[in-house]
C-alpha cells in the first residue's frame, strides 16, 4: 500500500465519517472550491494592499473591515458589466480563449500535494501532468488576442506566445534535477524523499530539501523561480500586458467577467508555480527536522493532516508574497532582454544543472550534501 493510501486509511479511521473511496473526490472538490477559485480574488486584494504598503498609501479599505470584501465586490462588478464583443471579432474563439486560460491554470491544482492525505489526484506522472495542462494557457492568450481583431492585442498575444513557449523550456529543464534525485515523476514521492529528522538513521534515509541537495539543485531552484515568473507574465516579465506601448496587451478588448477570467487564470498560475516550487525544492508538507509519523508522542491523523496543510500553505504563500514584492520593486525588461535572458542565460544554466546533478548522483551514489556532512560529523 502506498504511503498516501495508508495515511488516508488512518485519517478515515480517526474521523470515521467517509468511506475511503470518496476521499479523492472530496479532496478534489475542496481543493477546487475552497482554494483554487477564491485564491485569485483574495490575491488581488492582498496584492493591492502590498502595493499600497510599498508606496506609502492605504489601498482598498472601504468595503468591509480593512477592505476585506473588496474582491467580492470586484467580482460582482465584473459579473454585472456589459458583455461586449468587438465588431468583426471571432465570437467562438473570443469566448473560448479565457476558458482555456482558467482550465489550464486550475486543472493543475488536482495534483498539488497540500498534505500526505490532501492530494486530489496523486498521479505517477504528476510533474508531466502539470507541464501538460499549463500549456493550455499560451493558446488561450494567443487565441484571445487573434479573435479580438485588434492590432495591439495581437502584438501582445504574439509576445505572450514567444515568451511563454520559450520559458517553458527553462521551467521543464529546471524540473529535471528533483526528478533525477527522487527517481520519480510523482509529486508526493518527491516530497516524501525530502524529509529529515535528527539521527544517523534519518540522515541515511532522507536528504532534506532538494534546494540543498547539491550546488546544482540550488541554482536550478532559482532558474525555476525566475522562469516561472516569466511564464506567468509577472513583472519584470509582463511584456504581453505592457500598457505603456500596447494599451493593455492581449486582454485590451475583454471586459466584464471575461477580463476577470484572465486575472483568475494568472493568479491561479502563480499559485501553481509557487506550490510546485514548494513541493519540488522546499520539502512540500515536510516540517523541518521533524518526522510527524515517528514523533515522540502519537499524533492523531487529522492533526498531522492539518499540520501538513499549514506547512505547505505557509511555504507557498510566502513565495506568492515574494512574487508580489518583486512586482512593485523591479522595472520591466525590454523584449530583447527578456528573450536573451531565456536563451542565453537560463536555458544553458538549466542544462548545466541537469548534467551536474546526474554526475553528482553517480559520483556520490545518490547521497546529498546534507547526508555527506551528517555522515562526516557522525563518523
Amino acid at each position: 500500500m502506498q504511503p498516501s493510501a495508508a495515511f488516508a486509511h488512518a485519517l478515515n479511521d480517526s474521523i470515521g465519517v467517509l468511506p475511503l473511496w470518496s476521499w479523492a473526490a472530496v479532496t478534489a472538490a475542496l481543493v477546487l472550491f475552497l482554494l483554487a477559485l477564491p485564491f485569485a480574488g483574495f490575491a488581488t486584494f492582498i496584492e493591492r494592499r502590498v502595493a499600497a504598503f510599498f508606496q506609502d498609501r492605504l489601498g482598498p479599505n472601504r468595503v468591509g473591515p480593512e477592505g476585506i470584501l473588496q474582491f467580492p465586490a470586484d467580482a460582482v462588478k465584473m459579473l454585472a458589466k456589459e458583455d461586449f464583443i468587438p465588431a468583426g471579432a471571432d465570437r467562438f474563439l473570443f469566448n473560448l480563449a479565457p476558458l482555456l486560460v482558467v482550465v489550464g491554470a486550475l486543472s493543475a491544482f488536482a495534483v498539488l500535494p497540500l498534505g500526505r492525505a490532501l492530494i486530489g489526484a496523486d498521479l505517477n506522472i504528476g510533474v508531466v501532468y502539470v507541464l501538460a495542462v499549463t500549456t493550455l494557457i499560451p493558446p488561450g492568450i494567443l487565441l484571445g488576442s487573434w479573435a479580438s481583431q485588434n492590432k495591439w492585442s495581437l502584438l501582445g498575444g504574439l509576445r505572450a506566445a514567444a515568451q511563454i513557449v520559450s520559458y517553458e523550456i527553462a521551467v521543464a529543464l529546471a524540473l529535471v534535477p528533483p526528478i533525477l534525485v527522487s527517481g520519480s515523476l510523482q509529486v508526493s514521492t518527491i516530497v516524501d524523499a525530502q524529509g529529515w529528522a535528527w539521527g544517523a538513521e534519518n540522515a541515511a534515509n532522507y536528504h532534506f530539501w532538494n534546494l540543498f541537495y547539491n550546488p546544482f539543485t540550488f541554482v536550478s531552484a532559482f532558474v525555476f523561480f525566475i522562469a516561472g515568473l516569466a511564464e506567468t507574465n509577472r513583472i519584470p516579465f509582463d511584456l504581453p500586458e505592457a500598457e505603456s506601448e500596447l494599451v493593455s496587451g492581449f486582454n485590451t478588448e475583454f471586459s466584464g467577467m471575461r477580463f476577470g477570467l484572465y486575472a483568475l487564470g494568472e493568479f491561479g498560475d502563480v499559485f501553481v508555480m509557487c506550490a510546485m516550487f514548494t513541493a519540488l525544492y522546499l520539502g512540500g508538507w515536510q516540517v523541518p527536522f521533524v518526522n510527524l509519523e515517528t514523533f515522540w508522542i502519537a499524533l492523531p491523523a487529522l492533526v498531522i493532516a492539518l499540520i501538513h496543510l499549514t506547512m505547505f500553505m505557509a511555504k507557498t504563500l510566502s513565495l506568492v508574497f515574494i512574487v508580489m514584492w518583486l512586482r512593485w520593486t523591479l522595472p520591466r525588461l525590454r523584449v530583447d532582454q527578456l528573450m536573451g535572458l531565456c536563451w542565453k542565460g537560463l536555458v544553458p544554466i538549466a542544462l548545466f544543472n541537469v548534467v551536474g546533478t546526474a554526475i553528482w548522483m553517480w559520483v556520490f551514489h545518490g547521497q546529498s550534501l546534507p547526508q555527506l556532512l551528517a555522515k562526516a560529523f557522525s563518523g
